[in-house]
């Protein structure tokens, strides 16, 4: 039995790490090709749309492919907003849609599904509240594509993945094409500016070592880069893909600290403590004594990061995960004015507290009570001011659906990392890009035991889709 074990986990090893290195030099490459000549990453979007709407359709989902093709969207959402090479805003998030209702057009969804069917339904009302108050192009332009487009992502994520069983090795194909793009947003940012200019540095969001885009958003994404990255060196034992990911943490923790926001490096931080808990509970004695190694190795490679970057920002980058400003002085609000918002929010809801004020409505609520005009940095306090009780419904289909999927299998060893990432990131960002929702979905996968699947020696690998 043990070596049966030991044969499965080898062909999982194997599997799972020998396409790698062809597909990190190829996201590298188009990195430096895009940096070259921005328009070449239009043809990127078109090429991955593409190839992954067709093995999709090819396929019929058999393999999951709609899974893997929303995946890379999801990681590589930033990076053409960034360059430019979209149609739409939101194609990000309307892409991740398409390919899990295409995904389920093949091979369905799980029965167990009717509290996000519930989820769904219950945003709908706020649409017709705000048509009442707002013009036509507004509601469907703005409410739509800005406010919901994200929830809907979300709950169309949670449809395609609660209840449905996938291997191990389809889960790290996942990882997989989550993480390249992000590897090519942060080669490309290294590129677009190699070396800081002190000059340079914003202490509230670094647009120079940001592409000139939001530093909020990149943060975000090279934070979830850094934790997938962190997870490989556990789940991965090859040692020298250990040793390529372990500089690519580097690499891609420094890019994330440097955007000086503090948003997405923190949920990483989080990110990465909630998995290291589950995956050495889950361990035998044996593997323990291996990831008590790993722990350290990552804990000094963490250490010696924040000293590099703190070194390269002057001390500025100390002084900004310490809430104080350039001149070393303690600030008073380490929101950095998010609570306010929220307190608007909770008093548009106070205020309606039936069905709320209405899809996109609260941007002109704190406009009227604050005399500023942005956007929630909150999502479960918009979906409370904007919807009202049927927002406090979502707000709670939403955490405990997972936590008594969580609790009736504990067999996905990403849950608990997963769901922190999304909560605290749609509480600093709101659902500004598709990750929190895609992510949030990935938490409700059934991860099908190694144990529990037969010995195949004689089949053919299935290659690594890239």
């Amino acid at each position: 039995m043990r070596a049966a074990l030991q044969y499965r986990d080898d062909v999982f090893q194997k599997a799972i790490s020998s396409e790698y290195v062809r597909i990190l030099l190829l996201h590298l490459g188009i990195a430096f090709a895009v940096n070259t000549y921005e328009k070449l990453a239009f043809f990127h979007f078109l090429g991955a749309f593409g190839y992954f709407l067709f093995i999709t359709i090819q396929n019929e989902n058999r393999n999951n492919e709609a899974l893997f093709g929303a995946a890379y969207l999801v990681g590589a959402e930033v990076f053409w907003r960034m360059t430019s090479a979209t149609i739409f805003y939101e194609t990000g998030k309307y892409g991740v849609i398409l390919f899990l209702l295409i995904g389920m057009f093949f091979k369905g969804a799980s029965s167990k599904t009717v509290p996000y069917w519930i989820y769904l339904l219950v945003l709908m009302p706020g649409i017709i509240i705000a048509s009442m108050a707002l013009d036509y192009d507004t509601v469907f332009r703005k409410a739509i594509a800005f406010n919901l487009a994200g929830p809907v992502c979300l709950g169309v994520s949670a449809l395609y993945c609660y209840y449905k069983k996938i291997t191990r090795y389809e889960m790290e194909k996942v990882i997989i094409m989550l993480l390249m793009p992000l590897i090519t947003t942060m080669a490309y940012l290294h590129l677009y500016t190699p070396r800081l200019d002190q000059s340079l540095i914003s202490m509230s969001g670094n647009y120079a070592a940001t592409g000139g885009y939001g530093p909020n958003q990149i943060s975000t994404v090279l934070g979830m880069g850094a934790f997938l990255l962190v997870t490989r060196l556990f789940v991965i034992r090859t040692r020298w893909i250990n040793i390529v990911d372990l500089f690519l943490l580097g690499v891609m923790s420094y890019r994330a600290m440097v955007t000086f926001s503090r948003g997405g490096v923190i949920t990483a931080f989080i990110c990465v403590v909630s998995f290291i808990i589950i995956w050495y509970y889950k361990q035998g004695a044996a593997e323990k004594t291996r990831i008590n190694f790993k722990v350290g190795v990552l804990l000094l490679a963490m250490f010696l990061s924040w000293i590099f970057t703190n070194f390269q920002t002057g001390g500025l980058i100390f002084n900004r995960y310490t809430n104080r400003n350039a001149a070393g002085q303690l600030k008073d609000d380490i929101t950095t004015g998010r609570a306010e918002l929220v307190e608007t929010e909770l008093e548009g809801f106070y205020h309606n507290p039936v069905l709320g004020l209405g899809v996109g409505k609260g941007y002109d609520f704190r406009k009227e009570e604050l005399g500023i005009e942005i956007a929630s940095h909150s999502e479960i306090s918009r979906l409370l001011s904007e919807h009202g009780m049927l927002g406090v419904v979502a707000v709670l289909i939403l955490i405990f659906v997972p936590l008594l999927f969580w609790l009736k299998f504990k067999n996905n060893y990403y849950f608990l990392a997963f769901v922190a990432f999304w909560f605290l990131t749609i509480n600093h960002s709101a659902m500004r890009i598709a990750m929190p929702a895609f992510v949030y979905g990935l938490a409700l996968l059934y991860i099908v035991d190694d144990k529990k699947q037969p010995v195949q020696k004689k089949k053919p690998m299935e290659r690594l889709v890239v």
